[in-house]
């Protein structure tokens, strides 16, 4: 009988013929074509925006008419629908950066910041999921004080910030470029967010100006902040010290396990003198979505538990 040498290659060395593709500066349309096949092969993202499909959306034409913003070729901005019961507009409009466009300047800002890139390449789907939580519990986050971390573009604090009148809402992230769409998402909506304070703030967790902010928040949200290890430490401090202290307060994280990546971020935080719980099953839609994408629904080819399906995460002091 005769052996079969046929194997599938590692996602790692897909992504490899990938960036090869892209030094090399090849134009054949055969080639272009490969790379994305292989980019579809290896992609965590599902197809269109979202992922997980929690919150309607659709792409809303950008123009100065409409938001006073010109020239920004490489952009997209996203209208989600909020089925909220406050006395406001329930669209949302989100600037985000147009799938497929990077530059070099990307990876420079990175290097100089220290920080990956990940928060400018799109909405990722624990963000999703982290907004459509906050969303059905708008009621925690009335009256409180929230920070977001690693905010990428920032759905999750704009949506608590829409829906639940909260008294301020901090959107941060360590990345300038993702700061900037932030700032326009927050412009594009002057009467969405009522009395609510909202505000974008750079923010990389190693910084000292972490101190300004101690212990000022009753609620911090983050999603897929877990992925880097090496960012474990200077994370778990800046949660530390952005909770209250004087009050209750915690930390709600989405992340999904990503290998050993969140069983050690749980131990960075047990070091820290924190305290978590974790749960796989918060939200019935979430879970259903959850075990139809595992069944092989193909709005999400490459859906792997492991790497797709986010925990809820629950840290306080």
């Amino acid at each position: 009988m005769e052996e079969c040498n046929d194997q599938v290659p590692k996602p790692s060395t897909l992504r490899w013929k990938i960036l090869r593709n892209a030094l090399l500066c090849r134009s054949q349309s055969d080639e272009k074509s490969e790379s994305q096949e292989i980019i579809n092969r290896i992609s965590r993202k599902g197809k269109g925006n979202q992922s997980f499909d929690l919150i309607p959306c659709h792409l809303h034409p950008i123009s100065s008419d409409n938001f006073e913003v010109e020239g920004l070729t490489m952009d997209a901005c996203y209208c989600y629908s909020l089925p909220t019961s406050k006395n406001i507009d329930p669209n949302l409009f989100l600037f985000q950066r147009r799938d497929n466009c990077a530059s070099i300047s990307d990876f420079e800002i990175c290097n100089k910041y220290d920080i990956d890139n990940t928060g400018v390449v799109c909405p990722w789907p624990s963000e999703e999921v982290l907004s459509y939580f906050c969303l059905s519990h708008a009621d925690m986050f009335r009256s409180k004080s929230v920070i977001e971390l690693g905010a990428g573009y920032g759905l999750a604090g704009l949506v608590i910030a829409a829906a639940s009148e909260a008294s301020e809402v901090v959107i941060s992230d360590g990345n300038p470029q993702v700061i900037d769409y932030i700032q326009r998402s927050i412009a594009a909506n002057p009467e969405a967010f009522g009395s609510t304070n909202v505000t974008p703030k750079l923010l990389h967790w190693n910084q000292d100006e972490v101190e300004t902010l101690s212990h000022k928040f009753d609620i911090v949200i983050a999603s897929d902040c877990t992925f880097f290890k090496k960012f474990h430490k200077g994370l778990v401090r800046t949660v530390k010290l952005l909770l209250k202290d004087s009050c209750f307060s915690e930390a709600i994280f989405f992340s999904p396990k990503r290998g050993d990546s969140l069983d050690k971020f749980l131990e960075e935080i047990t070091k820290g003198g924190l305290r978590y719980s974790m749960s796989d099953k918060y939200d019935d839609r979430v879970w259903m979505r959850h075990q139809e994408l595992m069944k092989g629904d193909q709005s999400w080819p490459n859906y792997e538990a492991n790497h797709c399906y986010p925990l809820l995460l629950k840290i306080s002091r």
